[in-house]
This record gives C-alpha cells, sequence and structure tokens, in this order.
C-alpha cells in the first residue's frame, strides 16, 4: 500500500506526534489581542514588573484562576444549585471548604484550592484526584530525555527554568510510560517482503551486575516495495552472536516477513547463517564502505587516499574475475606490500563481498553502503554519549525508540512550517530514516525485478 508524504509526516514510528496545531486557543489569543486585553500585561513584563513564568508569574496565576473557576462550576453542577442560593438549604449535601493542591505545569507549580463536599462524592473531572501534572509537561519531560537528557538533568532543568520540583521517581515514571508504546511498536507486524533490510549498530554501555559492559545495539532498516525506509526494529545483544541473531530473525519472521532479497550488514559473526536459516535465499552482502574503512584501519594517513584511489577497481569492477584481479594488482603492488593487512581484510571477506558484483549499477547504488542506517546512528551517538550507562537492555531500546521519534517529529514540524513556500526557499529537513524514500528506488526495483522474478513478482501483480 503506498503511503503519502503528508501519512508519513503525520506518523512517524506509528505513532502520532504530541502537541497540535493552531486551532480554537489561537482565535481566543487573537481576539484578545486584537481587544487590547493583553497589551497591559505585556507593557508590564517588558518594564520587568511583572513575570511570565514559574511562582508568582502571570501564566501559572491565570491557570490557577482558571481552574479553580472551572472547579467551582463542577461542583456547582455536582451540588446542583449556586453557591449562596436558598434552594440549596437542607439539601443532603452541601459545600465543604477546599484542599490544597500543588499543580506541575510547562510555566512553573500552580498551587490550586481544590472545593470539597461535605459528602465526599465530588470526582473532579478538570482535575482528576492524584493527577498532579496537567499541560504538556509530560510530553516536555519525554521530549527532553528523548533530546538524550538523564532523568537528574531533567528534574535540575525543571526546577531552573520553571521552578517546578519533581522527583527523580516521578520523571522516571513519566519516561517509562512510553515502554507499553515501545513494546506494541517492536510487536507490530511487518510487510511480507522488504527487497532490502540495512543492518548496522551502535555501541552503548548497560550495567550487568555490579559492572558496566560495552553493547551492541543494532538497528534493522528495510526498505518496502514503495523504496520507503521503516525501522524495523531494534535489538540490544547480551547472547553470543549465532544465537542472538537466530532469536531477531525468528522475531522478524513470527511478525509478518516472508522473504528479504538482500541484507547489507557488516560482517557480523553468526548473522550470514542466521538469515540463510531463515530465509534460505537471501544474499547477505557485506557493506562495502565498512569494508573500506575496515582496511585503513592498517595505512598511514599520508597514503590513504592513494589506497583507497587503489581499491576502487576493485569494488566498481563489472565481474567477479576482473574484480579479483584487481585485487591480486593491488597485493603485488607496492602499497599492497607496504600494507599486507589492508589486502588481507579484503581477501577475507571476499565471499560476502563478491554478491555485489552480480548487480547491476543502479542496484550496486543502493546497497554499496548502510549510510541508510549511518546517518541515523550519527544523530543518536550524539544524544548518548553523555549519558554514562544504561541500568538496563530496556532503557536502550527506549532511549534509541524515543530519540528516532522525537527527531522524524521535530523534521515534520519544520517542513510543516515551509509548507506552501517556493521549493528553493524550504530549508527544513527531509526525513532521516522512517517514512524516507531511497533515492533512485524505480531503476533499482526493475533490477531486482529482472534479478528475482519468481521471489517478487508475485507481490508486484
Amino acid at each position: 500500500m503506498t503511503v503519502t508524504d503528508d501519512q508519513r509526516d503525520a506518523h512517524p514510528l506509528g505513532v502520532q506526534p504530541s502537541g497540535s496545531g493552531p486551532g480554537t486557543a489561537r482565535v481566543v489569543i487573537n481576539e484578545m489581542i486584537d481587544a487590547g486585553l493583553l497589551d497591559d500585561v505585556m507593557a508590564r513584563a517588558d518594564a520587568g514588573e511583572l513575570r511570565l513564568t514559574g511562582e508568582g508569574g502571570f501564566l501559572p496565576e491565570m491557570i490557577k484562576a482558571v481552574l479553580e473557576r472551572g472547579l467551582a462550576a463542577e461542583l456547582t453542577g455536582h451540588l446542583g444549585y449556586e453557591k449562596g442560593d436558598p434552594v440549596g438549604w437542607g439539601s443532603p449535601n452541601s459545600r465543604n471548604g477546599s484542599s490544597p493542591k500543588t499543580l506541575a505545569t510547562e510555566v512553573g507549580d500552580v498551587p490550586l484550592a481544590v472545593p470539597r463536599d461535605r459528602a465526599g462524592s465530588f470526582e473532579p473531572r478538570l482535575v482528576p484526584k492524584g493527577v498532579r501534572r496537567v499541560g504538556g509537561l509530560d510530553d516536555m519531560i519525554v521530549s527532553l530525555y528523548a533530546g538524550g537528557m538523564t532523568v537528574r538533568d531533567i528534574g535540575h532543568h525543571l526546577g531552573r527554568t520553571l521552578g517546578t520540583e519533581l522527583s527523580h521517581e516521578t520523571i522516571s515514571k513519566i519516561t517509562d510510560g512510553v515502554l507499553d508504546e515501545v513494546k506494541a511498536w517492536r510487536a507490530r507486524p511487518l510487510e511480507e517482503i522488504y527487497p532490502i533490510v540495512y543492518l548496522d549498530a551502535l555501541v552503548v554501555k548497560v550495567r550487568d551486575g555490579h559492572q558496566v559492559r560495552n553493547r551492541a545495539a543494532h538497528i534493522a532498516v528495510g526498505v518496502d516495495l514503495d523504496g520507503v525506509k521503516h525501522v524495523l526494529g531494534i535489538w540490544v545483544q547480551a547472547a553470543e552472536g549465532a544465537k542472538f541473531w537466530a532469536g531477531v530473525c525468528a522475531e522478524l519472521r513470527n511478525r509478518g516477513v516472508r522473504d528479504v532479497l538482500i541484507v547489507c550488514c557488516d560482517g557480523l559473526t553468526g548473522f550470514p547463517e542466521a538469515v540463510e536459516a531463515t530465509w534460505p535465499q537471501t544474499t547477505v552482502q557485506t557493506c562495502t564502505v565498512h569494508l573500506i574503512r575496515a582496511a585503513m584501519r592498517f595505512v598511514s594517513y599520508q597514503d590513504r587516499k592513494k589506497v583507497a584511489v587503489a581499491l576502487r577497481p576493485i569494488y566498481t569492477a563489472p565481474t567477479v574475475e576482473a574484480a579479483e584481479a584487481e585485487l591480486l594488482a593491488f597485493a603485488d603492488s607496492d602499497l599492497g606490500r607496504r600494507y599486507p593487512a589492508a589486502a588481507a581484510t579484503w581477501e577475507n571477506a571476499w565471499e560476502r563481498f563478491i554478491p555485489f558484483l552480480a548487480f547491476p549499477p543502479e542496484l550496486r547504488k543502493i546497497i554499496y553502503t548502510t549510510n541508510a542506517i549511518e546517518s541515523l546512528n550519527y544523530q543518536l551517538r550524539k544524544i548518548i554519549k553523555n549519558r554514562g550507562h544504561f541500568p538496563n537492555d530496556d532503557a536502550v531500546i527506549k532511549l534509541l525508540w524515543l530519540a528516532i521519534r522525537d527527531i522524524e517529529d521535530k523534521r515534520a514540524r519544520q517542513r510543516a512550517k515551509e509548507q506552501g513556500a517556493p521549493r528553493n526557499q524550504r530549508k527544513a529537513p527531509g526525513r532521516l530514516v522512517e517514512g524516507a524514500t531511497v533515492h533512485g528506488w524505480k531503476a533499482a526495483l526493475g533490477a531486482l525485478a529482472l534479478t528475482y522474478p519468481d521471489r517478487l513478482g508475485p507481490y508486484l501483480t
């Protein structure tokens, strides 16, 4: 099924972005501005006589006045008569003062006087019992967490900017509130076929008992028949290679993936065998860019450009035989003899590299590299680099999922702001991964259809 650009913008990672667009609130604000009702407020704020947010600020006091008026109206509706109305004399229930309550909001703490009734039957809906936060404060906390801030950092930030004090336990519970969404996302059904799947990893630090260990968080991105990329899943590797990858492939199979034509990854132990056991006809292709980088680890800085030029004929060769000849020529050259480990890197990965040479140029451009994920991982590394370590694997997956959603949400909002502007004046970034379209997909799909007519044909009719 083809998904429109607007639909993909509205639902990155299958989740509706938080917040709302212009609506009734904007209309009311505009009416107040037109009537001059905010002129005095802004004049006093500009003169430093009035704070807008924080304790005693205009906005918290406005929220307090609105909520307390609304609560009083709710109690009147509950009792059936206005305050002071003789109709209430002799009524089995009546007003009974108020209880103090502090409400955390995006503009600071708001102290409320919540009205009570003598029978104790009043259940306010505007500010329900037990609720201590309103507005978008929870969304703000989740967004800060997704941006890489720790629970402790968020607590300090809210106290410093809003004057709102929330315990670490409360902030943790708010961020944990998305776990059900993450669980549903990880179990969601997938397409029956993904012509291409890219796989790459991030190194994260996770507490294991009394030690902190490095673990690999693997992210898989699948390209569907329309050439649209989707994040299929996130897995943190704790077990040894073969067992872990067998579980990952089984999970994808159980979620509906019946076939994958090409998997592009970087030499993962046990992964090719797990893929071939799950989808026997799938080609596991070593990422050429990773292979070049691996070879360059053994090359001194001043010779890197020369070696890069010398390696290029290998991966641009028209056939396997031609590529073998170019590799032998490199190994026998002055550079090859100076850096034998660079040549050995290609020799050791040869069997997983050469499937690449069987494909036409239109397809080679797409499976040449895992850049589809690397650009995402670059953004994610910036988010996790200052976090130290994670308490467990679920915390890793939660943050990565939130970060991807947050990145795509922000980009979608930027594009929405520029909607209608001339194309040459738009500066908003495109989709990072989720919902992005592979460049040159039509030509690549044609090449795939010719290469895999029996496997791809039934899905193209």
